[in-house]
């Protein structure tokens, strides 16, 4: 589990009128702690009206660039994402956890292949940590970025992208669609099956091996990926992260008759026995019992809850975020995964 450091903020960008980057001050006791792959997360806590309130956003520096820098896009109604836009400064100091994610990019996996990234809106976060990564680690390596917002004013990073097409126009692609602005050298429209589908046959070659990267939300996702998978790209090579949900696809829950289950949890590399109500999900009741498992927005979309059922079984309420080869190898959201056994062993740590 990622442990939480007071962090303070050395440097704030407006990157558009709705989204701000925060860079950390990280001092050299804890830079070990805070190294990380690009496309990995952090965990931000901080006290909002009286609570505390925590909540992941990804990592928009590279890894070589010794920055260590999330991208915040305000939301309506978004409690952290307004604060950090509205009420944030230079010189404050909040908790920070140290980096998780497994959307990642893995030089000695991927760098003799294409990287391909389809984004969307404050999707690119993540993204622009690979693309960097990839221009920046590799000598040749080639990067393909197909990158959809409703305009060139409201797109994070627009200009930081064309410099560094501009910078390495031999390695990047770069291809814009806007879905309010018709703009010279940009698509017009959305990243639908039928925008995905005229891509591959004009900017991409299905055939050529390449990583898949997709971030955004979760129609954007589902309309790429069933594309790609359509082309027979291998479904191993496609990664995604969602950013947004739409109405998730629920499960039924069917909870064990005794009405309270045992449940091992092993988090830290400590063990912990409780007993728990067979309605309740394994992260309620361990935070219940004032366990400090990781956890942040508690909706089943960020995937810092993400443990692993080791004996016994659970169903989730909802489940937009893990694969179903994830799902079989025993991995759960543990905000949404109600236990269906009598006993259950639950780790946090192997994942």
């Amino acid at each position: 589990m990622g442990a939480f450091n007071s962090l303070e903020i050395k440097n704030i960008t407006r990157e558009t009128p709705q989204a701000v980057s925060l860079c950390f001050e990280v001092t050299q006791d804890l830079k070990k702690a805070y190294n990380f792959f690009a496309g990995q997360y952090l965990t931000l806590e901080a006290e909002i009206d009286g609570d505390a309130v925590r909540r992941d956003y990804s990592i928009s520096a590279s890894p070589e660039s010794g920055d260590l820098t999330v991208t915040i896009k305000e939301i309506e109604k978004g409690l952290f994402s307004t604060f950090a836009n509205q009420t944030l400064k230079k010189g404050d100091i909040i908790r920070v956890a140290t980096p998780k994610g497994r959307f990642t990019y893995d030089p000695t996996r991927d760098q003799s292949k294409t990287i391909v990234a389809f984004a969307a809106g404050s999707g690119i976060t993540p993204i622009m940590s690979i693309v960097r990564a990839v221009l920046e680690e590799s000598k040749d390596q080639k990067c393909v970025l197909i990158y959809g917002n409703k305009s060139p004013e409201k797109t994070i990073f627009y200009h930081a992208l064309l410099e560094l097409q501009s910078a390495y126009e031999d390695r990047l692609e770069l291809q814009f669609v806007f879905s309010n602005s018709h703009e010279t050298g940009a698509e017009y429209g959305r990243i639908d099956k039928a925008y995905t589908r005229s891509a591959i046959n004009t900017v991409l070659d299905s055939q050529k091996p390449a990583i898949y990267y997709l971030c955004g939300p979760e129609g954007m996702i589902h309309n790429v990926k069933d594309v790609l998978i359509s082309h027979n790209v291998p479904e191993s090579s496609i990664l995604f992260e969602l950013f947004t949900a739409s109405e998730s696809v629920k499960t039924e829950t069917v909870a064990n008759s005794s009405g309270t289950i045992e449940a091992t949890i092993l988090f830290d590399d400590e063990k912990e026995v409780i007993s728990m109500d067979n309605d309740t999900t394994i992260l309620e009741a361990a935070l219940a019992k004032d366990l400090e498992v990781p956890y942040s927005c508690q909706g089943g979309v960020c995937s810092s809850c993400i443990c692993r059922i080791t004996k016994g079984a659970a169903v989730m309420r909802q489940n937009s975020v893990l694969t179903d080869s994830e799902v079989a190898e025993g991995l759960v959201l543990s905000c949404q995964a109600v236990p269906t056994s009598a006993t259950i062993h639950i780790d946090f740590d192997d994942i």
